[in-house]
């Protein structure tokens, strides 16, 4: 297991939330470049080896309109021999980044395993990433397809590529959205499901279901 990798300028998240996310796909997606580009920074991307079981990084994003929420983000291994290992975080997370490689139809046809698998009797919020969008002479998924699959199971898409920093931003803040948006409709409490609250003395309360449109839209 690696250790957890922290940037030095995140902001101070005490008054806000913690939300456990794990980034889930088949090996060789580009789970680990994703983690590196958001965690690190685009120049931290590199031609990373196979995860080992899990690695750790954390960052903390703003969660509109005033607070922020540190991430603990899991990169797990896609490799089989890795899946009773990477099961076992499943339960424990808030979030899940499914990824694919947009250049490799079988991990896109793997989707819905993944999906079923970590969803469980409790499912957390999920994002599809279509990853690799740059390689595009090499597409073997459309957006439309990808989309629709993610439509059915209930997630937004986001296309990426880490070289260019292309959308990897969006992707994790998409997520943390959802999962905000969760706890302001009650389908989810701090102190379960992967979700803490660090402090409740200068929080103020998330936006519940009906309130503005900019708000929870479930």
């Amino acid at each position: 297991m690696g250790t957890e990798k922290e940037p030095s300028q995140d902001p101070d998240p005490v008054g806000h939330y913690q939300f456990r996310i794990i980034v889930l796909g088949d090996a060789a997606v580009g789970k680990s470049s994703l983690l590196r580009c958001f965690a690190e920074g685009p120049a931290a991307v590199a031609t990373p080896g196979p995860t080992v079981g899990v690695e750790f990084y954390s960052r903390t994003v703003p969660l509109p309109p005033s607070g922020k929420a540190k991430l603990q983000l899991w990169d797990t291994a896609g490799q089989e021999r890795f899946r009773s290992i990477t099961r076992s975080f499943y339960r424990s997370a808030a979030g899940v980044l499914l990824v694919f490689d947009l250049t490799n139809r079988a991990s896109f046809e793997h989707v819905p395993e993944w999906y079923h698998e970590a969803a469980g009797d409790r499912p957390p919020a999920f994002v599809l990433v279509g990853h690799k969008c740059d390689l595009e002479a090499k597409r073997a998924v459309s957006a439309e397809e990808a989309g629709h699959l993610a439509a059915t199971l209930g997630m937004a898409f986001v296309e990426t590529s880490t070289h260019g920093n292309l959308n990897v931003e969006l992707a994790f803040q998409t997520l943390a959205r959802s999962i905000q948006q969760a706890l302001g409709c009650g389908e989810v409490t701090p102190h379960r499901g992967g979700i803490r609250l660090i402090s409740s003395q200068s929080h103020r309360r998330l936006p519940a279901c009906g309130e503005s449109r900019e708000r929870c839209r479930c």
